[in-house]
């Protein structure tokens, strides 16, 4: 079973629960059993059990099955397979195509952001970007700690009233290497939203 990180992620809050494992294990002996069956044999809230079914019945973990006996339907639960396989795929999780085609579009630092860079000791690259955000007491100020490829790339990123760069060609200028454009690209989102860094 292949789940996506937000299924994962749910199912690892419901798992954790501490009844989690007895209910699993009814599941398993009884083949199927009622939200009041196990709710009776472990001496828990019958609502309580019926939301933990409900949702790994919602996740696909658990096939639910509606039963009339006289007048008043009911579910029973079995567990859809006994082999639960969860993959994390990073790839598929941080491919991202809106920053794969910003690399080819130009950038520079915005005029008048308010930002500052703090150079890092011996110089050539900053170690730190801080803005203030907000207005009076209210404001708080944001500071980034940079990475020293992130600080290379910002100490050559084009002034504001440059014509601006792709983000490859101050990769280049900057001496860095390719296979760290993931945490550029992320530093060149952040600005971006903080309005520090304007795409032209």
């Amino acid at each position: 079973m292949k789940m996506k990180f937000e299924h994962i992620a749910r199912f690892g809050n419901y798992i954790s629960k501490s009844f989690a494992l007895d209910v699993l294990r009814l599941l398993y002996v009884y083949k199927d059993i009622s939200a009041s069956e196990a709710a009776s044999r472990l001496g828990l809230p019958i609502q309580t059990i019926q939301d933990f079914l409900e949702s790994l019945s919602e996740l696909d973990i658990l096939i639910k099955k509606e039963v009339i006996e006289g007048k008043r339907p009911y579910f029973r639960y079995s567990i859809k397979q006994n082999v639960i396989d969860l993959n994390l795929d990073f790839n598929e999780l941080f491919a991202d195509e809106d920053l794969k085609n910003k690399t080819d579009l130009r950038i520079r630092e915005r005029a008048n952001s308010g930002v500052q860079f703090t150079t890092a000791r011996g110089g050539q690259y900053f170690s730190t970007v801080s803005i203030w955000q907000g207005r009076g007491r209210l404001g708080k100020q944001k500071k980034i700690n940079l990475t020293k490829a992130q600080g290379w790339f910002l100490y050559n990123l084009p002034f504001p009233d440059t014509t601006g760069m792709g983000i490859d060609e101050i990769m280049h200028k900057s001496g860095i290497a390719a296979d760290q454009k993931g945490e550029i690209q992320d530093v060149v989102e952040e600005l971006i939203e903080l309005k520090i860094v304007e795409i032209i």
